[in-house]
């Protein structure tokens, strides 16, 4: 802390001290103030056990400044230096093993991607965590995964001991929406496709028929994450970062394999020959920044998508909010556009968007992508295992931010100062309104410090998720049969996908013939596919 004071000082020299000082006391103040009403026990005396500095990896939309409050709490309380690592989301495995290959391994090693324990494992990154350590460190994450996660608490074992703590998503019950420009639909008198046929009309219709009225031809049907919904229609998923497996009778199969893809390819092809396809779908929809955000659609490009989460895509009104106004009255308002709907209604007020269940294929299959529920895993650097006493002092804090027992810490390490950030809606501590200016900040968490813990297996009851439930997304998903990886995936999963990835979009711009999919099949399963799905099978 000392240091990190240090540093704070020297970059503000050129700041008039009353300021640099009025600012320090009232956000000590109100931190203060919080303890107080909350009865938090006073900070352990720096005498107690040795101050450890902790590298901390965590999801980040914005960087956290190094003065974060909510941060500073946590130093003060559990006596540490949190050295936090501002890996952007959209970028973090880039940026992560940039730092690996240097020789910097966090201390709370976020694995996002849950294929990448067993590699970080196999490379000595990670260390073991004793099962009795975690009982004892952080019982608090161990009984929430007991009793609402119980499938998947041994997820994070290897040959036998514990090296990841399942992180497991209980909202990722709810699939990835399918979203259509409702005024598109309405100008072009077409209600919302329900069949594969149904669907490939309006996508004609909205290549072809000028729905946005500008006497142009510059719209189109879909892009890259639309087509995930199409081959959902024939029961499989296959843009997806990971290799998605599905099961056949008693055996699981790689999605993107299967005959009946031939059959999605043919559509596709010839919607791509036909103009109907966003002919710069390659390179995907989003053109940088919050990876949710489909470009392609904000900008009116085309008028299907099947990208981001269902909270991306909420409109204006779409249910009643708790909110407080300036003088911090409680009130229900109708809840704001968020993420795609307000970027698209930024640019055009008269858009609207509406949901539309993945249509049917021949079969009657259909789906859209969903995200497994065991999201990613939290594990401890290799280096930290070797400090005597770190291992328990990163647990203690994880448990601490991540799943506390007491209502109001828990909200205050997720949300910030109660009173400054955000107040309970109601007395029966349930649900929470954000204070303005931050009920409209983006991602400000980031910018205070909170959220750097884990995500908790509870079932959120918010009005947000019953508003999902109500749209039908907890039907239809299509989950990856095998959440977690083997041997033969970790070595030969990157290079499968991109096998699978120039294939498919070498099928669907018709630089490849369809009668050669056998072929590719056949270079898939060689190139270490066999060994892959031997291994998933066993």
């Amino acid at each position: 802390m000392i240091k990190n004071t240090f540093r704070r000082y020297a970059a503000l020299m050129a700041v008039p001290l009353v300021l640099l000082v009025l600012g320090f006391i009232s956000g000590c103040a109100r931190l203060q103030d919080w303890r107080s009403a909350a009865q938090e026990p006073p900070d352990a005396p720096a005498s107690a056990a040795p101050r450890y500095t902790i590298s901390w990896t965590m999801h980040q939309n914005l960087p956290v400044p190094e003065d974060a409050e909510m941060v500073r709490y946590v130093e003060e309380k559990f006596q540490v230096d949190l050295d936090i690592w501002n890996l952007a989301n959209n970028k973090y495995e880039t940026l992560l093993n940039m730092k690996l290959v240097q020789g910097s391994v966090p201390d709370l090693f976020r694995v996002r991607q849950t294929q990448d324990l067993l590699d970080y494992q196999q490379q000595g990154l990670i260390a073991e965590i004793p099962k009795d350590m975690l009982n004892t460190y952080a019982p608090n994450i161990m009984r929430a995964i007991r009793e609402y996660a119980p499938a998947y608490q041994d997820f994070g074992v290897i040959d036998g001991k514990y090296y990841g703590i399942p992180v497991v998503n209980p909202t990722n019950i709810y699939r990835v929406p399918v979203v259509y420009r409702q005024d598109w639909l309405d100008k072009l008198g077409l209600p919302v496709p329900q069949t594969l046929s149904d669907f490939e009309k309006t996508i004609y219709a909205f290549a072809n028929e000028d729905p946005d009225g500008n006497g142009i031809k510059d719209t189109y049907g879909l892009s890259l994450e639309g087509m995930n919904v199409v081959f959902g229609a024939f029961g499989q998923m296959v843009f997806t970062d990971q290799l998605y497996f599905s099961k056949k009778g008693q055996q699981l199969v790689v999605g993107a394999l299967e005959p009946e893809m031939k059959e999605a390819l043919h559509y596709l092809r010839k919607w791509y020959r036909d103009g109907v396809i966003d002919p710069e779908f390659i390179t995907g929809e989003n053109n940088g920044g919050y990876k949710h955000l489909s470009h392609a659609f904000i900008n009116g490009r085309i008028g299907m998508t099947s990208m981001g989460n269902y909270y991306h895509w909420i409109q204006d009104g779409d249910y009643m909010t708790w909110s407080y106004d300036s003088q911090k009255n409680a009130q229900e308002i109708p809840v704001k556009a968020t993420f795609n709907v307000k970027e698209l209604t930024a640019k055009n007020p008269q858009a609207r968007i509406v949901f539309g269940r993945p249509f049917s294929g021949p079969e009657g299959k259909r789906g859209s992508k969903a995200y497994d529920m065991l999201m990613s895993f939290t594990a401890i650097g290799a280096n930290a295992a070797s400090e005597p006493g770190k291992l328990a002092a990163i647990l203690q804090i994880l448990d601490y931010v991540s799943a506390n027992p007491d209502p109001d810490t828990d909200a205050a390490m997720k949300y910030g100062v109660p009173g400054t950030h955000w107040a309970w809606a109601g007395n029966a501590k349930k649900e929470i309104a954000l204070l303005p200016p931050y009920d409209q900040t983006f991602s400000y968490q980031n910018t205070i410090g909170t959220n750097i813990g884990m995500t908790m297996p509870f079932m959120p009851t918010d009005r947000r998720e019953q508003w999902a439930s109500s749209l039908g997304l907890d039907q239809d998903g299509i989950y990856n049969a095998l959440e977690v990886a083997t041997p033969a995936l970790v070595r030969n999963g990157p290079e499968l996908i991109k096998l699978r990835n120039e294939a498919y979009i070498a099928f669907i711009t018709g630089e490849r013939p369809l009668e050669e999919f056998g072929m590719f099949v056949k270079a898939f399963m060689a190139a270490g596919g066999t060994e892959v799905l031997q291994e998933a099978n066993e």
